[in-house]
């Protein structure tokens, strides 16, 4: 298992600009285990029509892995874009995961092995730091994000069925709070998120809330 021993960068809002600062990977995880409410009481921010306590329907199980890697002097996190061709989701920017298979003991190994059919990653090259909160989303899936690290340059065997393309976005500019905005949504009954394009590809809805939770993990700013 390939562990990297770079630091995270956190940011904070300062006088109109963004003040960097390091987060080491243990710094990380700790942070991500303070934050987790656990699975009882999943996050119901963003891209949701019902609160944790009024749903109806069952929940479908969900994983997802947000990758983390580290160039430039600064880390990333890995977006995919799905395939126009996908009956669901067709063209969104997302994360690498998809629902629960019954053999998936834990979300870690629902993530994991979605990330490996998806992209290529290898989970033995995956450092997992730990877990967001899980967030409901209006399809009835209950997501679970699992943070993890993997090394850069790093050479992908992309499924082109479902993925249509592979990218980063640095954490100092998915950080800063002029590069997205809010609208609504008439299925939402909260704001739902949406970054400005990058590179030409456009991150919202429950991917955009997935990265924002997890920026107000590490981040001192208060986001929406």
């Amino acid at each position: 298992m390939i562990i990297l021993l770079s630091v995270f960068i956190a940011a904070v809002r300062f006088e109109g600009s963004i003040k960097i600062k390091p987060l080491t990977q243990a710094q990380i995880a700790e942070r991500l285990r303070q934050s987790y409410r656990g699975k009882s009481q999943p996050s119901t921010d963003g891209y949701v029509d019902h609160s944790a306590e009024g749903i109806i329907n069952p929940l479908k199980c969900a994983a997802v892995l947000i990758p983390l890697t580290f160039f430039d002097d600064e880390w990333h996190l890995l977006f995919t874009r799905r395939t126009d061709t996908l009956n669901d989701h067709s063209g969104q920017v997302s994360f690498p995961g998809g629902q629960c298979d019954p053999e998936d003991e834990t979300p870690e190994d629902t993530a994991l092995r979605e990330a490996e059919e998806e992209i290529g990653l290898n989970p033995k090259d995956v450092h997992i730091l730990g877990r967001a909160n899980e967030l409901i989303t209006v399809t009835d899936y209950e997501i679970t994000p699992v943070v993890g690290v993997f090394p850069w340059p790093y050479s992908f065997l992309v499924s082109t069925i479902e993925v249509g393309r592979v990218f980063t976005m640095p954490l100092s500019w998915l950080a800063d709070p002029k590069n997205y905005w809010q609208f609504t949504h008439p299925r939402s009954e909260h704001p739902v998120i949406a970054y400005h394009p990058y590179d030409g590809e456009l991150l919202w809805g429950a991917t955009a809330q997935m990265t924002v939770n997890l920026l107000k993990t590490f981040l001192e700013h208060p986001y929406p």
